[in-house]
């Protein structure tokens, strides 16, 4: 059975990284989709396990060879996920999850139109410059970018499937899951995973 591409955007700052990671940790069957970036890798980060790790010539190399499924300029830096990969995932029958940009996530619908795709938006403007600056990873300056730009990254909340405002961690993931779970109980996936049963119910 084909496995199910869930995408999940938000503006920087949101949570979006820290309930993706928890709800795979909750969810051994869902796998994570590792992007390609040239940013520079940050303490904590283990290449290939956070994202791979590329130069500039590198990503400029699989961009050529149409290595990308999408990709995406972010604050200076770049995004791109592997469109084999995540082929070979989906076709083992893993449900893969990408954690990517609004532009990334545009192109992710043109591609693969079946894709379910999340926003996850913070409960205001106070509580994502806090969660920013608390991270402890970026400049004053990228921080206002990234505050200044957040107003354009929200306003695309409207093309995506599901809509989760990160307040309350907990409940945030309890969502997440939620959406995961539901989309697994449609009637067409339900009935190819227990073709046999039905087909024996039925008999």
């Amino acid at each position: 059975m084909q496995g199910t591409l869930f995408v999940v955007s938000a503006p920087s700052g949101a949570g979006k990284t820290s309930l993706v990671h928890a709800l795979v940790e909750s969810n051994p069957d869902l796998h994570v989709s590792v992007s390609h970036t040239t940013r520079p890798q940050r303490p904590g980060e283990v290449n290939g396990v956070n994202y791979h790790f590329v130069d500039s010539d590198q990503f400029a190399a699989m961009l050529n060879e149409n290595a990308f499924l999408e990709h995406a300029q972010v604050f200076g830096n770049l995004y791109g996920t592997s469109k084999q990969s995540v082929a070979d995932q989906l076709k083992a029958g893993h449900d893969v999850i990408l954690e990517i940009d609004w532009q990334g996530a545009e192109q992710m619908r043109r591609q693969a139109p079946d894709a379910v795709s999340v926003f996850i938006l913070p409960p205001s403007k106070e509580v994502l410059q806090q969660r920013l600056v608390g991270r402890g990873q970026d400049s004053d300056d990228v921080i206002q970018s990234r505050m200044a730009q957040a107003a354009e990254q929200i306003s695309h909340h409207v093309e995506f499937d599901y809509l989760i405002i990160n307040d309350d961690f907990n409940i945030a993931l309890d969502e997440l899951k939620a959406v995961i779970t539901s989309h697994r109980l449609t009637q067409n996936k339900q009935a190819q995973r227990y073709q046999s049963l039905i087909t024996s119910l039925l008999s």
